[in-house]
């Protein structure tokens, strides 16, 4: 196995369309070793399913970045809120995050947020009208899991639209620097929030959230990094996964023209929507802390170690003809939430809210197009997540 010259992962195509590099890599070997920025550092790439589903769980992949960066020099300055939270660290510390996050986002919780989630979607939409057109992105996938997130954690409104602008800077891929201030930005917001909730006394959602953080034993630091990893996971994925789903549906007419006709098969296409174009494309850092063999290729300690849903989700070994959008697809076994005890606690919320999304444009707007060619799409330069910058529609 010779590795690739180059980062392929950073290739201005890859952006567009990271499929045909996932599947010249998967090919090539589902487990590869690769250049990462022009440092001449390199890390092993996992884009076979059967291969990242052996990844997710492997415990001697760590994601306790703080410990792997320990001793190595860095330029960055991430606010510890961002760097030091559950996406961040191994058990027992994670065990503690999760378990007072994964309540939040329950069956019965989710099911007690839709008709809020519902008439968020109804505001979104309201000034909209067939023979118009919108962006789907800026007018409705960007708000409405915004707001619904900082609903949960009593954020004003009048600083919804701030937090998701800092938020879409995290995940700004080319700008270390505007990175990095992006998440003081966060860090220092979330921080007050939770120290003016500490010492003003109330029953809302924060108030509620940071009960649960004390009796699970989470500190003030903690806290905030719960309530950032909430603001910022609980929402960009969640945009994309709209956006994504809504471009897949528009580019397969016939798909969106049976979900236009039966509404109710939409929680059941989400699985594949998911699968076909998955919101995360890399899946946040992990490192090895010994030697061990995945996918029968050997990996040294103390390496990166990146798995790819977004290849995975395209391996055909798992998914037959796997380029094709299938909405009768078996697709429940994708990875785009993850795998193991990392996966996505938030996964709930994100299928409402985007199959509450999806119902409210095919019903509403069946003769929905869109208004630029193909090409004309912007996708978000970041391989973390894979998401369009705008999707313009004609209603």
């Amino acid at each position: 196995m010779s590795a690739p010259r180059q980062d392929p992962l950073r290739d201005p195509r890859f952006f567009a369309d990271p499929y045909p590099t996932y599947e010249a890599l998967r090919e090539g070997c589902p487990v590869q070793r690769i250049p990462t920025g022009s440092g001449g550092h390199h890390a092993y790439l996992v884009t076979g399913h059967p291969e990242a589903r052996e990844a997710f769980t492997d415990p001697r992949l760590s994601k306790d970045t703080a410990r792997f960066f320990a001793d190595r020099p860095s330029n960055r300055d991430l606010h510890p809120a961002i760097s030091r939270n559950m996406l961040a660290s191994d058990p027992p510390a994670h065990t503690r995050h999760r378990r007072v996050a994964t309540p939040l986002f329950t069956t019965g919780r989710v099911r007690e947020l839709r008709p809020y989630i519902t008439r968020v979607v109804d505001d979104l939409m309201a000034g909209w009208r067939p023979g118009t057109e919108v962006d789907l992105v800026a007018e409705l996938a960007v708000p409405l899991p915004v707001t619904v997130v900082c609903e949960l954690l009593g954020v004003p409104e009048s600083d919804r639209a701030t937090l998701a602008g800092w938020s879409h800077d995290l995940f700004d891929a080319t700008d270390n620097g505007r990175i990095d201030a992006a998440s003081h930005r966060i860090g220092g917001y979330l921080t007050h929030l939770v120290d003016t909730a500490r010492t003003i006394p109330g029953e809302g959602p924060l108030h509620s959230l940071l009960r649960d953080c004390d009796a699970g034993g989470l500190d003030r630091e903690e806290a905030v990094s719960l309530a950032a990893l909430l603001l910022v996971a609980g929402h960009e994925t969640t945009t994309h996964l709209i956006g994504n789903a809504v471009l897949a549906l528009l580019r397969h007419p016939e798909a969106f023209d049976r979900l236009r006709r039966d509404p109710d098969l939409i929680p059941g296409a989400l699985d594949e929507l998911l699968r076909f174009d998955s919101p995360v494309s890399v899946a946040t850092f992990r490192h090895s802390t010994e030697g061990l063999r995945v996918g029968g290729v050997d990996i040294p300690a103390g390496v990166p170690v990146l798995i790819a849903p977004g290849a995975a989700n395209r391996d055909p070994a798992a998914f037959p003809d796997p380029d094709r959008l299938d909405l009768d697809r078996d697709a429940g076994g994708h990875l785009s939430f993850g795998h193991g005890i990392h996966r996505c606690p938030g996964a709930p919320l994100a299928r409402a809210e985007a199959e509450i999304a999806l119902r409210a444009l095919v019903t509403r707007f069946p003769n929905a197009r869109t208004a630029v060619p193909a090409q004309s799409l912007t996708w978000r330069r970041t391989r973390l997540t894979r998401g369009l910058a705008a999707l313009p529609l004609a209603l």
